[in-house]
């Protein structure tokens, strides 16, 4: 049974009578309800193509905050063979909100680094909603250290709201850990793609995103506060989220037309919640595309490569 969001609602009405319609026929309570049934279906799909033609920003930002879609576990267990995580940042504790290790990425030796929402209750404590606390992040320049030196290419997965702004997490050197990661990033001298699977919140999501390659799934969100947050800031009305998502330019249409990121994971029609297989098969198909670009290079020609993607940025708008 599929979680349909607020504006999905014509859908959810249409989908919703298939289902009745087929439980009375499981039932033997209906003679013979086949045609209106596929009647219904056929209606129902292009209702849903329909909608997911003209989506808005904000309704973007529903979809990448879909509690259904692909979480990293996701990827990582259809996307890389022999995963072994690493846990811990050698100074203070171990961050279950970033997931970290090694394994095979189609035959290829690969580090692995990602933000973990959760999928249920006791999985979105333990993860702490994908949002990392300073150890996290320390995790994360850990794994980038050890790619650099044996010699492997990193993959991110980002999904996070942002950075977790607990006192704790302050006291323990919040911004100077993000500010360590996103430049452990950009000095690998190994390349590194990284992938926006949901959102991508502020530095807590560039941290692990100062990529060689930045790639978006088709209805994730890149930006650098929430919605709400910039509706709070600029009107002190957080209700006013939709205006801030139209205005902010998250979406990856909109990136990639800027320049800041590089490709686009095209989704399923309804999300990629819908088809998580289909998902997971095309971005593992991009992932490899974008890896293969820096075969032969070396390590000052990656850095080099990396360097000159971000200073690009903004420069011929």
């Amino acid at each position: 049974m599929h979680s349909y969001l607020e504006f999905e609602k014509p859908v959810a009405d249409l989908e919703g009578k298939v289902q009745e319609l087929l439980v009375m026929q499981d039932k033997g309570e209906a003679v013979d309800v086949g045609d209106e049934i596929a009647r219904l279906q056929s209606k129902a799909d292009s209702a849903l193509k329909d909608i997911y033609a003209n989506l808005t920003p904000w309704h973007k930002t529903m979809v990448a905050r879909h509690p259904d879609r692909p979480h990293f576990v996701d990827y990582v267990g259809a996307l890389i063979d022999e995963f072994t995580p690493l846990s811990g940042d050698r100074k203070f504790a171990d961050d279950e909100a970033i997931q970290a290790g090694f394994g095979r990425f189609r035959g290829r030796p690969v580090a692995v680094i990602g933000q973990e929402k959760g999928s249920d209750t006791e999985s979105r404590i333990k993860h702490n909603f994908g949002m990392a606390r300073p150890e996290g992040y320390r995790k994360a320049v850990r794994i980038m250290e050890l790619a650099e030196r044996f010699k492997m290419p990193l993959i991110t997965f980002v999904d996070t709201a942002g950075a977790y702004p607990g006192i704790g997490a302050e006291e323990r050197g919040q911004s100077e850990a993000i500010a360590r990661s996103t430049d452990a990033c950009l000095a690998m001298g190994m390349p590194n793609v990284a992938l926006i699977i949901g959102e991508g919140g502020s530095g807590g999501a560039i941290a692990i995103a100062a990529a060689n390659r930045v790639l978006m799934l088709e209805h994730s969100i890149y930006s650098v506060i929430s919605p709400e947050g910039a509706a709070s800031i600029l009107w002190r009305d957080s209700t006013r989220a939709k205006d801030a998502a139209t205005n902010m330019k998250i979406t990856a249409q909109d990136l990639l037309q800027l320049g800041v990121i590089d490709r686009i994971v095209s989704e399923p029609v309804g999300g990629a919640h819908r088809a998580p297989d289909t998902v997971l098969e095309r971005a593992g198909n991009m992932i490899a595309d974008c890896l293969s670009e820096f075969d032969g290079m070396t390590p000052e020609e990656v850095r080099k490569a990396r360097r000159e993607k971000f200073l690009a940025i903004g420069r011929s708008l």
